[in-house]
């Protein structure tokens, strides 16, 4: 089944997550010998951002320059929102939601997709 290629909308990009991500049932993420793909926010400063994908097409396109040495990991959904989230929070790392190839979009608090998920599953 062909996947429908993330856009320049980052709004639109962010809502496919939550029922793609349900129906699959995990989450996409990059890891590498030294943990998993952070970056710089683009809207706060010394903060730092774990990026994640609601398909594996997507998460493959960022495997390239400074990421190439990474893999591609899936991340049992429940999993990621009893520990994943909760911990980012508590480290005061924010989550990247379906970036697209540039490495754009939506940067959110842990904690709001934790109850953005919670509504989905719902």
């Amino acid at each position: 089944m062909q996947v429908e290629p993330l856009s320049d909308d980052f709004e639109e990009n962010c809502a496919r997550f939550l029922p793609e991500s349900a129906a699959q049932g995990c989450v996409w993420a990059l890891e590498g010998d030294e943990g998993f793909a952070l970056c710089e926010s683009e809207k706060y400063p010394q903060t730092e951002v774990m990026p994640f994908w609601s398909q594996r097409e997507f998460a493959e396109q960022q495997v390239d320059g400074e990421w190439q040495d990474y893999r591609v990991v899936p991340v049992d959904l429940e999993e990621f929102m009893d520990d994943w989230l909760t911990g980012m929070h508590d480290d005061v790392i924010l989550v990247g939601i379906n970036w697209n190839a540039e490495l754009e979009g939506i940067e959110l608090e842990p904690l709001d997709l934790l109850e953005q998920l919670e509504q989905e599953l719902q």
